[in-house]
């Protein structure tokens, strides 16, 4: 949908293919990043997001050994939005859509399942839908998803993951305050996200075990979230059906683009949820792709020269989440998740981090802001009156 808002933005025509009747999918990416709330001020289109109902989150708490330490504080970051906005993502991709509106070449088509690419000639020329219906176009951008067709047709690198994550929501009965919640014990890692009238919680198992602890039933998970949260109410926790699994993924295609077909956001690299900067990434993909591509795809040039330069343009940043994503699975999360005696010493870097604003400032850039973030350089044509 940013894509489409951009390429709109810059006088071509666009026409978004939505695979669902609507946006209402729970338990999607709800987090706009600081990073992304810099493109929307760039763009005019700020103040009217905040406008919209959300939750602001300042802080990135867990609770380890029986305290409580901050590991990260967003409210120092020196940009326009120092916090995260927690709004779902049907409203945010609603609140895109209308934008991109008011361009007269953005045109949007839901329940349009691309089913294939059209080629001809060893160039991608368009989608056949599964209606069969074909669409030409002198560009094709794939930003689908993890299980993009694009991954049929371009090379994918997988880097192993040990986790996966049961997805819940649950009912708040106390204030949740301006701080993402976690607490990490001996084979028990929780997160919990502020979303005003509930908490969305990510539990944290070992890849695989899903199936197996959905068998045992719901009462030994929920002694499981008790313990790691004991000021939660579980009552509407009732059934294992309450759990919704995502399968974790960690990889990247090793070439994002072949002439006429171009693929960004996970799409190109499925991302880990830790940090949840799977949208900030996306986002910063697209504004990418229109800053090389917009201005001579709306002037009729030949792009197909111009694709690569997206994928050198984005790759080191991929490359760095991933690997600090892959590093804090492999070294944190996937041995605490694994029996053993419990945790009671906290390692000094986290006392440290806890006792000195300043280094909070590095995860908070680091998630916050993330690396060789995007500004928008791509032309802006009228809007009609």
């Amino acid at each position: 949908m940013m894509t489409g808002l951009l390429f709109a933005r810059a006088g071509c025509r666009v026409q978004v293919f939505e695979k669902h009747a609507d946006f209402l999918h729970d338990f999607r990416g709800d987090t706009v990043h600081p990073s992304t709330m810099e493109i929307l001020d760039e763009l005019g289109m700020l103040d009217r997001l905040l406008e919209c109902p959300h939750h602001k989150l300042h802080k990135a708490q867990f609770r380890l050994a029986g305290d409580v330490w901050t590991i990260g504080d967003l409210s120092r970051l020196r940009t326009v939005a120092p916090f995260a906005t927690i709004i779902p993502q049907w409203d945010f991709l609603h609140f895109l859509r209308r934008e991109a509106e008011a361009y007269p070449g953005f045109g949007r088509r839901i329940k349009s399942p691309v089913e294939s690419f059209i080629e001809e000639g060893g160039r991608v020329v368009g989608v056949r839908l599964a209606d069969q219906s074909e669409h030409r176009a002198r560009l094709v951008i794939a930003a689908d998803g993890r299980h993009s067709l694009v991954r049929k047709v371009l090379p994918l690198e997988d880097l192993a993951v040990p986790i996966d994550v049961f997805w819940f929501n649950i009912r708040k009965t106390e204030p949740g305050g301006d701080a993402l919640r976690g607490s990490i014990e001996r084979e028990r890692v929780l997160v919990m996200i502020d979303r005003g009238d509930h908490w969305q919680c990510a539990l944290l198992i070992s890849k695989g075990t899903a199936e197996e602890l959905k068998a045992g039933g719901i009462e030994p998970i929920k002694a499981a979230i008790r313990a790691a949260a004991p000021e939660l109410n579980l009552s509407g926790l009732e059934k294992v059906d309450d759990l919704h699994l995502l399968t974790v993924t960690l990889d990247r295609l090793t070439r994002w683009s072949k002439p006429g077909l171009l693929a960004i956001g996970d799409a190109a690299h499925a991302m880990s949820p830790i940090g949840g900067i799977g949208i900030s990434l996306a986002v910063q993909d697209a504004v990418a792709a229109a800053n090389v591509l917009a201005e001579a795809l709306a002037s009729g040039s030949n792009v197909d020269p111009l694709l690569r330069k997206v994928q050198k343009r984005r790759m080191l940043p991929t490359r760095i989440v991933q690997y600090v994503q892959k590093l804090a699975q492999d070294r944190i999360f996937a041995p605490v998740l694994q029996p053993g005696r419990p945790i009671n010493d906290v390692h000094w870097a986290v006392r440290l981090i806890d006792r000195t604003p300043l280094l909070q400032d590095i995860p908070a850039h680091f998630v916050g802001l993330g690396v060789r973030r995007e500004r928008v350089r791509s032309p802006a044509a009228p809007i009609p009156s």
